[in-house]
């Protein structure tokens, strides 16, 4: 079967019921193409082959049998490696834990199991998730399928890569400042920041990073992200958030037609960086789109250009690495070692102060939405950066501030705690992908899926492929 392996995920799982494509087949297609292709990008960090055809073979036998089947029985996917699976390694890209098995899935990859995936193996990602791209000490640097000289984006870097090389069918990312729709703008692919709580981080967190950072799906499709997303979703026992379930499932509102909604788009950002003449040029690309699907688009200003944001948001995440404590910040690279130095010497009243900021930020920021539907800026404010990039700065103080300048927009939807996607529209004439972000209403996922299925269809962007694919 021809392009077998850029198959949608709901496409092969289809395939499989209908006895048309076997799990095993899958999963030696796609471990194939790992052994041949993945030397170029490192985007897996851990492949767990043999377990994978172990679980491919039990599938078929599955199938074979006629026993009632899961949604996605026998499709394979890759987990971010910053997410606990039982069995495969673990390292959250740090030297202190590179051997370490979990014994225990997070909800999250529990979910995934049971929704009958086969995790193929782990993909690469900064440590601890804390840089926009995939580079790490212990497990390398991740390339762009695109251009192998610049980077897929991150922190679900190697998520974005593998998927976007056709080395498996959709992955799991997770995103605390904008870790799934990076990527996602950086290889040309469709990534969807759910709402805070649609998601548990439990077993073992209640929240991390304050609420900002919560699992979601990266894919080529729309509807298989809306798909993953209804396997992922729902309140665990014990979860300090949790958002109210959908009137559907999410996968049922890919094709629905979101009417005409109010869009406002904008290229300010809370940090006032000015953004890339490509970027603007994607975002314009993508407003004109809009008006002509008969959506009433307008530039508007928000109230969200805020200079005590940035340094709050960074005294957040250090007090979130606190939770990582044990491991001590001698066995950390530099960046993180000065984030929980940070987070060790941070007075609590420091600490309240600035979640105060963030919570007053979010609430001056959410009012916009009384007026508008939906918010369209550019994803990021740079074209793919080269690798190495942010860490041309030796000074971690010096990392922090220029990723800023690269993911201006994207952690406020962390902050807000909105659903937030990137949309990939526009490609420039280096072949390069830049993708535009949609901020939808509280708990507006279901709007976001709609008006982004839309965008799919207008201008479809799945038959692309990278170099190295």
């Amino acid at each position: 079967m021809s392009d077998l392996a850029f198959r949608s995920a709901t496409e092969l799982a289809a395939l499989i019921r209908a006895k048309e494509v076997s799990p095993v087949e899958l999963v030696e297609t796609y471990l194939g193409r790992i052994e041949k292709l993945d030397d170029q990008l490192n985007s897996y960090v851990t492949v767990a082959g043999d377990q994978a055809l172990e679980s491919a073979r039990r599938a078929e036998e599955a199938v074979a049998s006629g026993d009632e089947l899961p949604p996605f029985h026998g499709v394979p996917i890759s987990i971010k490696d910053l997410q606990e699976t039982a069995g495969i390694r673990t390292t959250l890209s740090t030297k202190a834990l590179a051997d370490y098995v979990p014994d225990e899935d997070e909800n999250a990859v529990r979910r995934i199991r049971e929704a009958g995936f086969i995790i193929l193996g782990k993909t690469n990602t900064s440590e601890f998730g804390s840089v926009p791209v995939a580079e790490s000490q212990l497990n390398g640097i991740t390339r762009n399928p695109w251009d192998t000289d610049r980077t897929p984006g991150g922190s679900s870097g190697g998520a974005a890569a593998s998927l976007a090389a056709g080395l498996c069918p959709i992955s799991q990312g997770a995103d605390g400042g904008g870790s799934i729709r990076i990527p996602s703008s950086c290889c040309g692919l469709y990534g969807l920041k759910p709402s805070r709580g649609r998601v548990s981080a439990g077993p073992r967190l209640g929240e991390h990073w304050h609420g900002f950072s919560g699992v979601g799906p990266i894919a080529r499709t729309v509807k298989d992200s809306a798909a993953l997303l209804d396997v992922l979703s729902g309140y665990e026992t014990g979860d300090p958030y949790w958002a109210p379930p959908p009137e559907r499932p999410f996968a049922d509102e890919a094709g629905v037609d979101p009417g005409a909604l109010r869009i406002a788009y904008t290229t300010t950002n809370p940090n006032e960086i000015d953004p890339d003449p490509e970027v603007v040029a994607a975002m314009q690309d993508a407003a004109s789109l809009l008006e002509s699907l008969g959506h009433h688009v307008e530039e508007a200003a928000l109230a969200w250009v805020d200079q005590e944001l940035a340094p709050a948001f960074v005294q957040l995440i250090a007090s979130g690495t606190a939770v990582l404590d044990f491991l001590g910040p001698e066995n950390m690279e530099p960046l993180n070692a000065y984030l929980l130095e940070t987070a060790r010497e941070m007075p609590s009243v420091v600490h309240m102060q600035a979640l105060t900021k963030a919570h007053a930020f979010a609430r001056k920021v959410v009012a916009f939405w009384d007026d508008y539907d939906v918010l369209l800026t550019p994803t990021l404010a740079l074209p793919p950066v080269p690798v190495g990039w942010i860490f041309e700065e030796e000074d971690p103080l010096m990392q922090l501030l220029r990723s800023g300048f690269f993911i201006p927009y994207t952690p406020a939807a962390n902050v807000t705690g909105q659903p937030a996607a990137s949309v990939p529209l526009y490609w420039n004439e280096s072949d390069l992908p830049i993708g535009v972000q949609l901020i939808g209403p509280p708990a507006g996922d279901a709007l976001l899926i709609r008006l982004s299925a839309q965008l799919e269809e207008a201008r479809p962007w799945t038959e692309r492929r990278p170099a190295v694919s």
